[in-house]
């Protein structure tokens, strides 16, 4: 990966996250280049001059152009929002089929640039993709992301702060596992500026157990919901991804939960799945494994068993 002071990020894909994407790294002033890659030509040359006619009020100047994948070459970041998009009653892992076609092929074209740095995968089931990217790229698997359960944390959060009464910045809590219907809250870590959820419980009578079933019910469900109101769900997982960049550009060593890939930790191996993972400017340098109960050791092991299943007919796993 090259070591110079301009941060380029390779967008492919420019559909509804992709915008999205592009106008939170602009607005937020993260990279120094954008580069926009899409089959629709039209459609990203008109993003690229959308974007551009806003820099004037924007935080940083962003380079921003239409590309090739000859761009990706000098590339920090190539974040792929490109794929099949979850139509109303498809889950996440209906698009596999299809987009593991589609990833094969844009892989292929950006390390034939001679790209060498980090991939970061929105595309969704996102966990299979990264893996897939990961396995067509060759790169460390410290180098290649996935979105993971970023936005599904970013929920809860939400959702424990609206029932707590408190900002959302103070509320404590990972959703790991699938980023889809098998993730799972990890109650057992989950506070409210450092007071454990279950004392809260305990301590007033308002706060219920089964309130808060009902609020993971509406973090697991949120993009189903989202998708019937709107067609798609793109705000959200934008800001997601954009934080993540914005992680490894700055070298925050930033605690995220992105789908990354299990050497061992948790119990598992050779599978990529959203937990806590430290990132930086080297990707996603290592796993932060909680100490889970019982009940949540065995709904992560049930979750990563979902993605295995998914990947065993089209890669060859690790034992």
């Amino acid at each position: 990966m090259r070591n110079q002071k301009v941060n380029r990020t390779v967008l492919i894909g420019a559909g509804f996250v992709g915008s999205s994407y592009a106008f939170t790294l602009i607005n937020q002033g993260i990279t120094d280049e954008l580069v926009i890659i899409d089959l629709n030509k039209d459609k990203a040359m008109g993003d690229v001059m959308d974007l551009n006619h806003g820099k004037a009020f924007a935080p940083h100047p962003v380079k921003t152009w239409y590309g090739t994948y000859d761009d990706c070459k000098d590339a920090d970041i190539v974040c792929v929002c490109a794929g099949a998009n979850q139509k109303p009653g498809e889950t996440r892992l209906d698009l596999v089929e299809k987009n593991l076609r589609i990833f094969k092929g844009i892989i292929g074209e950006v390390m034939a640039s001679g790209f060498d740095g980090i991939f970061l995968v929105a595309t969704n089931p996102v966990d299979i993709l990264t893996y897939a990217t990961w396995k067509f790229s060759g790169l460390p698997k410290e180098r290649v992301i996935g979105s993971g359960t970023t936005l599904d944390t970013a929920r809860f959060r939400y959702l424990l702060s609206e029932y707590f009464g408190v900002a959302a910045h103070n509320a404590h809590g990972y959703i790991i596992g699938e980023h889809g219907d098998t993730e799972l809250p990890v109650w057992s870590h989950a506070n409210i500026g450092g007071v454990p959820v279950s004392d809260l419980l305990k301590r007033d009578e308002k706060y219920k157990a089964e309130d808060l079933d009902e609020l993971f019910d509406n973090v697991k469900n949120a993009a189903y919901h989202i998708i019937e109101k709107k067609g798609a769900t793109y705000y959200g997982v934008a800001m997601s991804l954009a934080r993540i960049t914005k992680a490894i550009y700055r070298n925050e060593e930033a605690i995220l939960t992105v789908s990354a890939h299990l050497d061992g930790e948790f119990g598992e191996n050779d599978v990529y799945i959203g937990v806590p993972a430290i990132v930086g400017r080297c990707g996603a340098r290592e796993i932060v494994e909680l100490d889970l109960n019982e009940k949540e050791k065995q709904q992560f092991k049930h979750s990563a068993g979902v993605l295995k299943a998914i990947l065993e007919p089209h890669f060859e796993l690790q034992a």
